[in-house]
């Protein structure tokens, strides 16, 4: 079980991949709801490119992130500052993604998110060491799931 003492955070059991996460203020979520369509039908690859658009605009804000072999999310180093969680019926996806912007990262420490310490978890704003406007960090992201799903969003 990786929920340790979640006190007064409700826990919602859904079916998706990834394991615990927590969501909360601070955090970025999207969940891009996308038919694939032939020639689109590869779920791993659909991941990478939520990860991937998540590091792009992780770099739009001067942080180094990237992808850790073996590993889903997106991550800074040892740390990670994006979960990804994605389902799929009928080649649709749902569920989706949370980038930590300016996250109270002490909520992590009532679960293992996505199996790992809570130590791992950090935030645009913890690496930055300074405050980032979540409106900045929308636009970059809602522009690069677009480029990397090859879609519109709005």
């Amino acid at each position: 079980n990786n929920v340790l003492a979640p006190g007064d955070v409700e826990v919602v059991p859904i079916e998706r991949g990834g394991d615990a996460t927590y969501h909360g203020p601070g955090q970025l979520v999207a969940y891009p709801i996308v038919l694939l369509r032939d020639g689109e039908r590869d779920l791993h690859r659909f991941l990478r490119n939520l990860e991937e658009a998540m590091i792009r605009t992780c770099g739009d804000f001067g942080l180094d992130a990237g992808r850790v072999a073996g590993r889903t999310g997106v991550w800074i180093g040892p740390r990670k500052i994006a979960s990804i969680g994605i389902a799929c019926r009928r080649w649709v996806t749902f569920h989706g993604l949370a980038l930590n912007v300016t996250t109270d990262l002490s909520y992590f420490r009532r679960i293992n998110p996505c199996g790992f310490d809570a130590a791992v978890m950090t935030s645009m704003a913890a690496e930055l060491g300074r405050p980032v406007a979540m409106a900045e960090v929308k636009r970059a992201l809602v522009a690069h799931l677009g480029d990397t799903l090859g879609r519109a969003f709005a």
